[in-house]
């Protein structure tokens, strides 16, 4: 069984990853299995730049290839809020709920169609001797008025997909691979990359 180690602490990304990457014969370990200690300081105005930050701290330390990513929500009536800041919008615990419940404050008296929002994924691959690679995925939606679906984690359960007609937190691990932000940058990667071999 091959590995592939992701930079995060975040166990519903690292889920996101294992749904495209196991099926190819890998076991995505995290930073809980292989170096808890490490702890990055997302210190870049962008998510290219913190997953960057995060990719290569991880393959110096292991030497071996990594892969990290940055990822969050722009809300366009809000100018892109919270963008980089969106796990820790609420404050540094890192409270899904209260993110969710600041956004929904924020967004008060906000009419439907101009709650319009995108996830954003930014994977850095970096591997000890190379020159660290980028790739983009994002994934557009609306922010809705209340929370619901099952499924997901961080702002999902106040995503509204139209495509789909659903929130991103009532869509299968499956069926949010096929469409969302992370998903598409984690193919781009897998093309790039070519996983097979």
């Amino acid at each position: 069984m091959k590995e592939l180690i992701i930079a995060t602490k975040n166990q519903g990304k690292a889920k996101d990853f294992e749904s495209i990457f196991g099926p190819l014969g890998y076991t995505v370990k995290t930073l809980n299995d292989v170096a808890s200690h490490i702890d990055v300081e997302e210190t870049s105005s962008t998510f290219e730049g913190n997953a960057i930050l995060k990719a290569e701290a991880l393959a110096k330390e292991l030497h071996t290839f990594v892969i990290a990513d940055d990822s969050g929500l722009e809300v366009d009536a809000l100018d892109g809020e919270p963008g980089i800041y969106s796990a820790r919008y609420a404050g540094e615990a890192k409270d899904d709920n209260a993110n969710m419940d600041l956004l929904l404050q924020n967004l008060e008296g906000i009419e439907d169609e101009k709650r319009t929002a995108r996830f954003v994924c930014a994977i850095a691959v970096a591997a000890p001797g190379k020159e660290t690679e980028t790739y983009r995925g994002t994934c557009e939606g609306r922010i809705a008025f209340e929370r619901k679906g099952a499924y997901g984690f961080g702002y999902d359960p106040i995503f509204w997909v139209p495509e789909l007609g659903k929130m991103m937190a009532e869509l299968k691990p499956e069926e949010k691979a096929a469409i969302s932000h992370r998903g598409q940058a984690i193919r781009k990667v897998h093309e790039a990359w070519n996983f097979e071999n």
